[in-house]
């Protein structure tokens, strides 16, 4: 049977759950009154409904853990053997609560900061980019200010165990050799992070930026940007992820580090005979019946006239790179319809037989020369060989005069 000791630590044991339980309970409900109380004054206040908004589910957790606490402490006494673990449990509970609530605050403050100052129009407009740039800055140290945060409640979790508040002393001591280390030991990791303050605050690329890599193999906009990593929306909807170190050393193309216009090009290759002026004509028709193009520039240059075919290059500008895009296409659509319709115009590749030269009469002479030339050498390589050659020039000659003395006869 149980003695007195056992019996008196369950009774405790349940009178302090009971006790948890209604704390619990109360402080759940102080903490949805408060979260109601905050909520009606932020109607008038945009930084009091970010706060209600928030830190709502983290106050609640805080209100719950330290209202337990303050019902263990109560309820029970030191010399219960499940005590001294229950502390150090809910000690843990309330440092990660805390921990949850000063992250919080950390990204209303980030809220209200981009609502004041880089709360700029999802277009990209020359105006917003104070805005963009504002927005930028204010994500990546919200970023570096939580990582802070979560590091240091984790920092403080592990100092409530004695074997590593040992350590941490330990630590604390020989901070210029740990900083040596892990500085050698996460280059990569560090280069970074630098990386991402740099481009924060340099101004390169910001949050909405359209930017062309790796020679145009890739184009998009700047989607994110974190203190390790950049994430760029192509144009067809994937993401490239690449990270920050990527934009501080390899050379890239920002299409709206000033301003949003830009201008592109559209060649054709056509006949010597394309009338200009009506091909123009065309070109101004095209551009003022389109919505994409913003009136900077519209002109037909011809550029090349080798080949048989003219070069003709078309500048056009538009007020951003999307509808440039969109503008090139619809003019090289209408040109190729209007060179259709035109006709005469497509290149034709012109080819003339060469010249075939006249029979030769010399034909048989030649081919006699060629024999001649060509006999000796059939008895070449010693003295009776040459003596073969002679007779067989001698006959050949004799041959040749009674054809002839035949000839004349007849």
């Amino acid at each position: 049977m149980p003695d007195e000791n056992e019996l008196a630590s369950a009774t405790n044991l349940a009178v302090t759950l009971a006790w948890v339980a209604g704390a619990v309970v109360l402080a759940y409900l102080a903490g949805v009154v408060l979260t109601w109380v905050v909520g009606r004054l932020g109607r008038r206040s945009a930084m009091v409904c970010d706060i209600a908004e928030l830190t709502r589910l983290p106050v609640r957790a805080s209100l719950i853990v330290f209202a337990a606490t303050v019902a263990v402490q109560r309820a029970s006494t030191p010399a219960d053997p499940w005590r001294g673990w229950v502390d150090h449990t809910l000690l843990i509970l309330l440092i990660a609560t805390l921990t949850w609530l000063l992250a919080s605050f950390v990204e209303v403050a980030e809220r209200r900061a981009i609502a004041l100052y880089g709360g700029g129009n999802d277009e990209i407009t020359d105006a917003d980019r104070r805005w963009r740039r504002i927005r930028t800055q204010v994500t990546v140290l919200k970023r570096l200010a939580t990582a802070i945060v979560v590091v240091m409640g984790v920092a403080a979790i592990l100092m409530t165990f004695p074997k590593f508040s040992d350590i941490g002393t330990t630590l604390f001591a020989s901070a210029g050799v740990l900083s040596v280390v892990a500085g050698l030991a996460a280059q990569t990791s560090l280069g970074a992070v630098f990386a991402g303050m740099q481009i924060a605050f340099s101004g390169a690329i910001r949050v909405g930026d359209v930017v062309e890599l790796e020679e145009g193999r890739w184009w998009g906009r700047i989607e994110e940007i974190t203190l390790t990593y950049v994430v760029v929306r192509l144009w067809d909807e994937r993401r490239l992820v690449l990270p920050c170190t990527y934009f501080t050393t390899t050379p890239f193309e920002n299409w709206t580090r000033n301003a949003t216009q830009i201008m592109g090009t559209v060649e054709f290759d056509v006949d010597f005979s394309v009338p200009f002026d009506d091909m123009r004509a065309e070109l101004d028709r095209l551009l003022a019946a389109s919505e994409q193009w913003d009136g900077r520039s519209g002109v037909l240059q011809v550029t090349d006239a080798v080949g048989g075919v003219v070069r003709v290059r078309i500048v056009v500008s538009a007020p951003n790179a999307g509808a440039l895009f969109d503008l090139r296409c619809a003019v090289r659509e209408g040109m190729v319809d209007w060179v259709r319709r035109t006709g005469g115009v497509v290149p034709i590749q012109r080819i003339e037989p060469a010249a075939t030269p006249p029979e030769s009469d010399d034909r048989p002479a030649v081919d006699a020369e060629f024999a001649r030339q060509s006999a000796p050498g059939l008895f070449s390589g010693s003295a009776e060989a040459d003596q073969r050659a002679r007779d067989f020039d001698d006959r050949s000659a004799e041959s040749n005069g009674e054809l002839v003395r035949s000839s004349g006869r007849g």
